[in-house]
């Protein structure tokens, strides 16, 4: 039997969920941790489910972690928790993408589907996914985003104020990803053996470079003159 830990912090609430895998995979349990909660209760939270489920952190097959992008002190708290907790029972890792799981929340769907999410300052994080297969993944503005969407199939969001903001795209609006949502992506990269290095692993920020930034402004300002 394969046992799976999985963590989210990046959205507006955070969540944990115990999985297991044993023929189909199932989440045993599960918490959600209002508001901004994450930073004093993950841990807690999580060694409270894993005691009442008779669980330790050897058991366990690999550490799912949701990496971003989102909140950066929510992308933080959770890819911290993991690394840690990984080290302390040599646990191996696995970091899924948010986007990956919005875009899977339109279920079967043939040809690209795009997903995005609220960056502030009138940018949006965009996935490009096709089945499970990433094609993209990066930070854009709206019209850059409605040249990215009418490629794919269907454009899915699960943040109100981006269905309004894109609305004429024609959104799919769903509800927001948690932990538990992670288990399909998780289960198929730990049966392949594809493992992050805690070592090496990074928040996926999908920020812009500075040299991107320079360069957004520089033509600003040529616009103006």
């Amino acid at each position: 039997m394969m046992r799976l830990l999985l963590i989210d912090t990046c959205g507006a609430e955070g969540s944990v969920a115990l999985a297991e895998v044993e023929g189909t995979p199932r989440v045993v349990a599960s918490e959600v941790l209002p508001g901004r909660s994450a930073s004093e209760r993950l841990v807690p939270v999580i060694r409270t489910l894993m005691e009442t489920e008779g669980w330790d952190l050897r058991d366990l097959a690999a550490i799912g972690v949701v990496h971003g992008p989102g909140s950066f002190t929510g992308v933080r708290v959770g890819l911290s928790a993991a690394k840690g907790l990984s080290e302390a029972g040599q646990v191996p890792l696995v970091a899924v993408s948010r986007l990956a799981l919005l875009a899977a929340a339109a279920g079967e769907v043939r040809g690209q589907v795009c997903s995005a999410l609220d960056a502030g300052r009138g940018e949006f994080y965009c996935g490009v996914y096709e089945g499970r297969r990433r094609i993209s993944e990066s930070l854009l503005t709206a019209e850059e985003l409605a040249v990215t969407a009418e490629r794919g199939e269907v454009l899915v969001v699960c943040e109100q104020r981006v269905a309004d903001a894109l609305g004429g795209l024609g959104p799919r609006l769903v509800g927001e990803p948690r932990a538990a949502d992670a288990l399909a992506l998780v289960v198929v990269r730990v049966l392949g053996g594809e493992f992050d290095d805690p070592a090496m692993l990074d928040a996926n920020y999908l920020r812009r470079t500075d040299l991107e930034i320079f360069a957004k402004q520089a033509k600003l300002v040529a616009g103006e003159s």
